[in-house]
């Protein structure tokens, strides 16, 4: 039995899939730490989280159980033990699991108990639940492992205290969304402290996977509810953490209190992340986007520099007969003051092919939404052009407002591989440009100093698809629409409900059927971020064929 322990926190980044990978990537941090007893890695670390359907694969599995064993044997050296997130096979079900490598050996594993199933989760798809999980001992040291959703009810942690444990330790693959910070420390995490008497180590993950987002911020609580370390937010790192045992239990070592991001900083920080992981994940040599002089584009040329440099972020300015000069100068002072290439292809020429290849089809109908189409799905097939040439991804700019109420052109401004504003209200696009050009990313590669000219953020905005076009005039002003949209997605509020908060009834009742006749659009979407609670896509799943309204 020890009084002493040294045990290091892994806060990284993974690769679904990527099991050797993975794994080299474990041995590569533990080099780091040769002093630790202990180094621990986030969830299902080994396979990558969410794993989804990959986990059903038998050779997935079969490649987890021999990556396991190669770590394992590593442990043969004498340095630190490991404590690692993977899928185990028994009696033909499958489980999340922690498995302690030591001595050369797979010492012990510790199954997931609380599977969680909602919003960006479905693990009762794909895990069994085991029973409460028994501590461990390691060093002579009873060590109680919930395993991320283990903590966020109390009965695991009950139990483990019940059968001796005297810390806990909990690897996680916890997304990103608002405000999480403080639900996980000051609320979940604290309770089962409190609960328990037992200081409580939760060890995060960093870095994007498709739509979610991991942002770490690992942190260490004694049993006094005291913050003894708080690990960076968006940054890979390991931290040694040194433990004592005294008259009152074991107790951490106070160590660095990071500060995190403040709002709306994180969501930045969360869009830079995820863009870059997606991109470099699957092998894109940079972006391709179209900026049009307006505060969507440009704020999405501003993410893709500080995620991927500016030198891989291509703009294409596409100028109709309604773009303003003002739009013109906007857009290349922007990309002046971003650093990133921008190129200038007029549509008017498709734009006139078009009009007289349709012209006796529409001989008789005046001019009306579907010429506004026309031009951004010429903008979109010219975009997708370059894509295909040249290999860039292509970006798309909507926002959550936009794609809330369906204004948006399915395969025009809609078309592309990915969206970093997908979650972003048009009031939060405003406060992130406002925030960018007053302050740089401390992970960012784009440059110092603003990044779009003033007037893009103070300008109305509008499509620039007819005359003197505004988005007022086809919705309410963002300040009334997005408060309306967010009672609507975010919080499943009636009609009734909002205009008890004193919104016009018609305005909510119009804004309610937009949202539901938009579905089929959403649904050809490409994937976007998640920042909120109920982002569109794995959150938010609605049927498209759907009479129900609350008014």
């Amino acid at each position: 039995m020890t009084d002493r322990l040294t045990i290091a926190l892994a806060q990284l980044s993974q690769t679904v899939g990527d099991l050797p990978g993975n794994a080299d990537a474990m041995l590569e941090w533990r080099a780091r730490t040769p002093g630790a007893d202990l180094i621990v890695y986030p969830e299902l670390q080994l396979i990558g989280y969410p794993p989804e359907d990959l986990v059903l694969k038998p050779a997935l599995i079969a490649r987890a159980e021999s990556e396991l064993a190669r770590l394992a044997a590593a442990t043969a050296d004498g340095g630190p033990a490991m404590l690692v997130g993977t899928v185990v096979r028994e009696q033909g079900l499958l489980y999340n699991a922690l498995a302690l490598l030591d001595g050369g050996r797979i010492a012990e594993i510790r199954r997931k108990h609380e599977l969680p199933n909602y919003g960006t989760f479905d693990e009762k798809r794909l895990f069994a639940s085991a029973p409460p999980p028994e501590p461990i001992v390691f060093r002579g040291v009873r060590i109680g492992l919930p395993i991320c959703e283990d903590i966020w009810f109390p009965a695991v942690c009950a139990h483990l205290r019940a059968r001796g444990a005297e810390l806990l330790i909990s690897p996680n693959g916890s997304p990103y969304e608002v405000d999480k910070d403080d639900l996980r420390s000051s609320a979940i995490a604290a309770a089962r402290v409190a609960e328990t008497g037992l200081p409580l180590a939760y060890l995060n993950r960093v870095g994007g996977q498709d739509e979610i987002v991991f942002d770490g911020a690992s942190f260490v609580l004694n049993a006094d509810g005291l913050l003894a370390h708080q690990l960076p937010d968006w940054e890979e790192t390991v931290v040694e953490t040194q433990w004592q045992r005294g008259p009152d239990g074991w107790r951490c070592l106070p160590g660095v209190l990071n500060a995190l991001e403040p709002h709306p900083s994180d969501i930045y920080h969360a869009m830079v992340v995820g863009l870059r992981d997606y991109v470099d994940g699957n092998r894109f040599p940079g972006v391709v986007l179209g900026l049009s002089g307006g505060i969507d584009s440009a704020i999405c040329a501003a993410i893709a520099a500080d995620a991927l440099g500016p030198d891989r972020v291509w703009c294409v300015m596409l100028p109709s007969r309604f773009t303003s000069e003002a739009s013109l100068d906007d857009a290349a002072q922007c990309a002046r003051m971003i650093g990133c290439r921008l190129d200038t292809i007029p549509i008017a020429p498709a734009v006139e092919a078009f009009d007289a290849m349709l012209s006796d089809s529409f001989a008789d109908r005046t001019v009306d939404i579907t010429e506004e189409n026309i031009q951004s799905r010429i903008r979109g097939v010219t975009l997708m052009a370059l894509s295909n040439k040249f290999g860039h991804m292509l970006l798309t700019t909507g926002n959550k407002s936009e794609m809330s109420v369906g204004y948006a052109t399915i395969y025009g401004d809609m078309a592309g591989g990915y969206n970093p504003l997908k979650d972003a209200y048009k009031t939060t696009v405003f406060a992130i440009s406002r925030w960018r050009n007053a302050n740089r990313p401390r992970i960012g590669l784009g440059p110092d100093g603003p990044v779009m000219p003033e007037t893009i953020i103070t300008k109305p905005p509008s499509a620039e698809l007819r005359p003197d076009q505004k988005d007022s005039d086809s919705l309410p002003p963002y300040d009334v629409l997005d408060p309306i949209l967010h009672g609507l997605v975010e919080e499943e509020l009636s009609v009734s409900a909002l205009v008890e908060r004193g919104f016009d009834r018609d305005t909510v009742i119009r804004i309610e059927r937009l949202l539901y006749i938009a579905e089929y659009k959403r649904r050809q979407a490409p994937p976007g971020v998640k920042l909120g609670t109920r982002n569109f896509g794995r959150d938010r799943r609605y049927p498209i064929t759907n009479a129900f309204r609350t008014s």
